[in-house]
């Protein structure tokens, strides 16, 4: 995952780095990949009988360094691959390609996902990144939407979608009907944009009190969508599907 994502040395990504730092918790912080399940499955367990914990298992397992690049536009790539271990879990035989790039202040994340299975494979990808917003600041945050329905993950009902305030003790907010490819957090003086392929029609907003941190997430599908098969993305044998998004940064000057 990246851990630390800054535009004219303010942070734009929040970590906790002792949960960075503890290999047994996960961690808060970052821009975590959810990966082949964003949200969590009822029961943990997927249609197909493998079992799954909440959001899935690619942000808890070590990637391989494909190649990188220097420069004023840095890259890195980046692969996880089925194992015996993911198998038992999810039992496709796949790899998962990430390449990072660092573009001005927009870092773009490019995804390929290939099936090397001989049945078809269900997927959902998606990820949690987590802006650095001091509570201090959280009454002033806008989040760039036009849904008029929401799940409330804390309360477990559909409702209609209210006027965010993200000082609650907790926001988990899925936008039913958010309608685009892309959103923002809209700050004093910064707009974080996500941009996103297609397949990315999921918006996940979420925050704790006390925590300096608001979570916009794209994801490709819902919650449970291995068992419930919305908006899932199944790839033929022997099939690749590449997505993207983008998280770019725009500073405001404030009026004098």
């Amino acid at each position: 995952m990246a851990t630390r994502f800054e535009v004219a040395g303010a942070p734009v990504l929040f970590m906790d780095e002792g949960s960075l730092a503890d290999p047994t918790k996960n961690v808060r912080g970052g821009n975590p990949v959810l990966f082949p399940s964003p949200g969590k499955l009822v029961g943990d367990t997927a249609a197909f009988g493998g079992t799954l914990n909440q959001h899935g298992f690619a942000r808890e397992l070590p990637w391989r360094v494909l190649g990188s690049t220097g420069g004023d536009e840095p890259t890195i790539a980046l692969e996880l691959a089925s194992s015996a271990d993911t198998r038992a879990r999810y039992p496709w035989d796949f790899t998962l390609q990430l390449t990072y790039a660092l573009r001005g202040t927009t870092l773009r994340i490019d995804q390929r996902v290939d099936n090397h299975s001989a049945t078809p494979m269900p997927f959902g990808l998606g990820f949690h990144p987590y802006f650095f917003v001091p509570q201090a600041d959280k009454h002033a945050v806008r989040v760039e939407t036009a849904a008029t329905r929401a799940f409330d993950n804390v309360t477990k009902r559909a409702i209609a979608m209210p006027a965010l305030d993200l000082t609650q003790p907790e926001v988990d907010l899925h936008l039913l009907d958010h309608g685009a490819t892309s959103s923002a957090l809209q700050l004093p003086d910064v707009e974080i944009r996500i941009r996103g392929s297609d397949e990315y029609t999921h918006w996940v907003v979420w925050t704790l009190a006390g925590r300096d941190f608001v979570c916009l997430e794209p994801w490709t599908c819902p919650g449970n969508a291995l068992n419930t098969g919305e908006r899932v993305i199944e790839l033929l044998p022997n099939t690749g599907r590449s997505l993207w998004i983008d998280l770019t940064v725009t500073r405001r000057l404030r009026a004098a």
